[in-house]
């Protein structure tokens, strides 16, 4: 046995085991801390909320009137374009964000435009979100006003084209979140393709399978996980969007399944009336803030269950 095969054996240090087993407890230290700080979120806008669960139950999720001279108030209009639209956002946004990973992260295009390409994409992230709203009032709908009036013309006798378009409503406010969650599903996904292992891709075109095919049939599979991830980060952003939305969707509280009619998200909701709410009022917008809290949660909880049942097979 030479020097070094007996230095490679001799047991380890009693400091390195120190230093080791605190950077576990350190690391264990922060992730129970964070989960402790959602909880504690939870239970504070759950102890705040109290009143309107008592005072209106399970028919706060159900109801369509929000009245605060009432004192009635129903968060279903809201939760409906909280879901449509931060779906709407995912439809577009999803297909472009991978198509565009996909260009990016292969070989398609020289090195250096390929990197001014991937610095213009994440780029769109750093823009505040009142710009976009802005943006959205003085372009986007002046732009969609044609396209909705086409759209109902031509396919009004659809529900979610049977409005007239008035300027704002779920559709331009789709659209913004579409262009604000694209950089982070282009970003992760782009990441995740370009994480795997070369041998992947090599095997692959060894085999015969031509390039689109490695990139379906294997690279997408492989970062599926990851993929999913960036969506869900997008889902998140844009459920919880609140001021591009608030600026363009019209914040209307009633129910209307129209693409092209106004409407509301929870977000929009609370900005709107927190600073000017009293009374029951804050307490069933606290009640319509632990909505969307679930909201998000079962959302992730969705994902990581698709993630889990895709790595099985």
């Amino acid at each position: 046995m030479n020097r070094d095969e007996a230095r490679a054996i001799q047991p380890r240090h009693q400091q390195e085991r120190v230093m080791d087993s605190g950077f576990f407890w350190v690391t264990r230290i922060f992730a129970f801390a964070i989960a402790g700080i959602l909880v504690w979120i939870a239970i504070q806008m759950a102890k705040d909320a109290l009143p309107a669960m008592q005072a209106f139950g399970l028919n706060f999720f159900t109801s369509s009137s929000w009245n605060p001279v009432r004192d009635e108030y129903g968060v279903w209009p809201m939760i409906y374009g909280t879901l449509v639209s931060s779906a709407l956002g995912l439809l577009f946004a999803v297909p472009l964000g991978v198509g565009t990973a996909i260009f990016l992260s292969e070989n398609f295009l020289p090195k250096s435009v390929q990197t001014v390409l991937v610095f213009m994409v994440e780029l769109l992230a750093a823009i505040p979100s009142v710009v976009y709203g802005l943006w959205g009032i003085f372009v986007l709908i002046p732009f969609l006003r044609p396209i909705g009036l086409f759209l109902h013309k031509t396919l009004g006798f659809l529900p979610i084209f049977s409005t007239s378009p008035v300027g704002p409503g779920m559709l331009p406010a789709g659209i913004i979140l579409t262009i604000m969650i694209l950089p982070i599903i282009t970003a992760i996904s782009r990441d995740s393709l370009a994480s795997l292992p070369p041998d992947l891709r090599q095997a692959s075109l060894g085999l015969g399978a031509t390039r689109w095919e490695t990139i379906i049939r294997v690279l997408i599979p492989a970062a599926f996980s990851g993929i999913v991830g960036g969506i869900m980060l997008g889902l998140g952003r844009a459920m919880g969007e609140t001021m591009a939305v608030t600026m363009i969707i019209g914040n209307s509280n009633d129910l209307k399944f129209s693409l092209l009619a106004p409407g509301n998200t929870i977000a929009s909701l609370l900005a709107n009336q927190f600073a000017e709410a009293s009374g029951l009022q804050i307490s069933a917008l606290m009640y319509a803030g632990l909505v969307l809290f679930l909201l998000t949660l079962v959302v992730n909880i969705g994902a990581e269950l698709i993630v889990r049942k895709v790595k099985k097979f």
